[in-house]
C-alpha cells in the first residue's frame, strides 16, 4: 500500500537487515533530492524517522517499524575531491561501491572498508565500521572530515572531530539516532595498483593463530584470520591467517605493469532461492572446514591476490544470505581485551561444540581503538560467528553474552537482533555520554530504530518490558 505524506510517497514494506531477522512491517520512503529528506523530518504526520542505507546491518538497527524508513541510497551526489591531499566530500547516500569504482581507477582506496563494497558513506560512518586494517588504522571514524547534519529541530549543522565534537562522536557509531547525515568528507588513501601482495599462514591451533596475529600486528597493514569452529581437541581454534598490503608496480608482472590499476573482480554467482533448513548443520560446515583448511595450507606462502576478491569475498556472490533459509540468520560479534582474550575464545568455542552448533563464517581479528562513544572496536580480539535462527538459540547467545560481559568485553550495536538492554548499557560505559547529547540534538526521540525502541535508547533506565 501506498501513501503520500506531505507529497513525497510512502509504501508500506517488510523491512529487515541483512540476517533477515527480525523482520517488520512499516513505511518507507525513497527521497530523491535532500530537500525531501527536510520534509519528511519536519512532517508532523510520521511519529518517528531513521535513515538507511543498502541495509546490510544484519538485525534491526536500520529500519523504524513506528514512523519512517527514509531509504537514501539515491542522495549518492559528489560534492567535492581533492586530488592533492584525498579528501573526497560526498551525499550520504553514496555507496563504497560507488567510491570505488570512481576513484581506484584514479589510483585512490578506502581508508578502511568493510568485508562489503554495499554500504553508504553515511551508514558507515553511523556503525563506525571497521576492516583488515583495524589494528593499524582505526576504524572509519578516523578518516572522517566535517559532516554536514540535519538534526530533529530541522536545523543543518557541520561538525568535525573539532567544531562540535561532541556531535561528532556522538554520531560516529551512533546507529544513525541524532541525525541525518546529509554529506560527510573522507580522506582517501593513494595505492599505485589493484592488487594485493598475500601472506597465507596456516595454525593448528587457537594459540598458534594469536600468536600470528600478534607477531604480524605492526608489520602489515591488513590482517583476518578464518577460524574453524567445528575443529576440537588439539585443534581447537585452529584456522588460517590472511596477511595483505597493497602491491606496488615493482610487485607486477611484465603483463600487468601497463595497466596496473584494472580491477579483477573474478566470477560472480548467486543463490537464487531461500537454502532449505538444517543445510548449514555441524556435519556440512565439518566437511567445508576441513576442505578449506587443507586448501589454504597447501596455498601457504606469498603471492598476488586482486583486491576485490581480498577485501570482498561474499561480495562475489548475490544474496548469498538465502543460504540460512527463510528463518533468517544472527551474526554474534564481540570483542575483548587482549588479556582475556584467550580465556574466553576458548570458552566460546568449547560452548559451541557442546551445543552442536557450527558457525560457518567465522573471522578473527586484531584491534585498534574506535572513534565514538557508542563504537564497537577497542584494542583487543574481535570473533564474528553466523548461527541460523533456530529453537535454543537465542538462550544459548545470552550464556554468550555472559561470557563476553565478564571479559569486559562487548557485541556489535550492527549486528545485534537480540541483545538485552541490560547487557547493552553493561558493555558501552559512554552511553550515558552519547544519550545526553541525543538530548541535547534530538530532545523528543525523533530519530529512532527496531533496535534503539527494543534496547530503550531514549533513557539510562533499564526498560521495564
Amino acid at each position: 500500500m501506498t501513501k503520500v505524506q506531505d507529497g513525497l510517497p510512502a509504501e508500506t514494506r517488510e523491512l529487515a537487515g541483512w540476517g533477515r531477522y527480525p523482520t517488520a512491517s512499516g513505511l518507507a520512503t525513497r527521497p530523491e533530492r535532500i530537500s525531501a529528506v527536510r520534509e519528511v523530518v519536519a512532517s508532523e504526520r510520521w511519529t518517528s524517522v531513521l535513515a538507511r542505507g543498502l541495509g546490510r546491518s544484519y538485525g534491526d538497527p536500520a529500519f523504524n517499524p513506528e514512523g519512517c524508513t527514509l531509504l537514501t541510497e539515491r542522495l549518492d551526489r559528489l560534492i567535492s575531491f581533492d586530488p592533492a591531499s584525498g579528501w573526497l566530500r560526498a551525499e550520504g547516500g553514496l555507496s563504497f561501491r560507488a567510491i570505488l569504482d570512481l576513484f581506484l581507477p584514479r589510483g585512490w582506496f578506502l581508508p578502511v572498508t568493510p568485508g562489503t563494497r554495499h554500504v553508504t558513506l553515511a551508514g558507515a560512518l553511523a556503525c563506525d565500521v571497521h576492516g583488515k586494517n583495524h589494528h593499524r588504522d582505526g576504524s572509519v571514524g578516523r578518516h572522517l572530515g566535517r559532516l554536514r547534519m540535519l538534526l530533529a529541530s530541522g536545523e543543518e549543522v557541520e561538525c568535525s572531530a573539532q567544531e562540535r565534537p561532541e556531535l561528532f562522536h556522538a554520531t560516529v557509531g551512533g546507529m544513525g539516532l541524532t541525525g541525518v547525515v546529509l554529506e560527510a568528507e573522507l580522506r582517501l588513501r593513494p595505492i599505485q595498483t589493484a592488487m594485493i601482495r598475500q601472506q597465507v599462514r596456516p595454525a593448528g591451533d587457537l594459540d598458534s593463530l594469536m600468536a600470528l596475529l600478534e607477531e604480524h600486528d605492526t608489520r602489515v597493514p591488513y590482517s583476518v584470520a578464518w577460524l574453524d569452529t567445528v575443529a576440537e581437541g588439539r585443534n581447537l581454534g585452529r584456522g588460517v591467517l590472511l596477511l595483505g598490503d597493497h602491491a606496488e608496480i615493482a610487485d607486477l608482472p611484465s603483463s600487468q605493469v601497463g595497466n596496473p590499476l584494472r580491477r579483477r573482480p573474478g566470477l560472480r554467482a548467486t543463490v537464487p532461492f531461500d537454502a532449505p533448513g538444517g543445510l548449514l548443520n555441524p556435519t556440512t560446515i565439518r566437511a567445508f572446514n576441513a576442505t578449506y583448511f587443507n586448501l589454504q595450507k597447501r596455498k601457504a606462502g606469498e603471492s598476488l591476490i586482486a583486491l576485490d576478491p581480498y577485501f570482498y569475498p561474499l561480495d562475489i556472490v548475490d544474496d548469498w544470505n538465502r543460504m540460512y533459509g527463510r528463518s533468517g540468520f544472527v551474526q554474534y560479534q564481540f570483542v575483548v581485551p587482549t588479556a582475556t582474550a584467550r580465556a574466553t575464545l576458548v570458552g566460546v568455542l568449547e560452548a559451541c561444540a557442546r551445543q552442536g552448533l557450527a558457525s560457518f563464517l567465522s573471522v578473527l581479528k586484531r584491534f585498534g581503538p574506535g572513534a565514538g562513544n557508542l563504537s564497537f572496536p577497542f584494542e583487543g580480539y574481535t570473533l564474528t560467528l553466523d548461527f541460523p535462527v533456530a529453537p535454543g538459540l537465542f538462550e544459548f547467545l545470552d550464556e554468550l553474552d555472559r561470557r563476553v560481559l565478564d571479559a569486559g568485553g562487548r557485541l556489535y550495536l550492527a549486528k545485534d537482533a537480540r541483545m538485552s538492554p541490560a547487557s547493552f548499557r553493561a558493555m558501552y560505559p559512554e552511553f550515558p555520554r552519547w544519550l545526553e547529547v541525543k538530548r541535547q540534538v534530538d530532545p523528543h526521540d525523533r530519530f529512532r530504530s527496531a533496535q534503539s525502541i527494543r534496547l530503550g535508547m531514549h533513557s539510562l533506565e533499564v526498560p521495564s518490558r
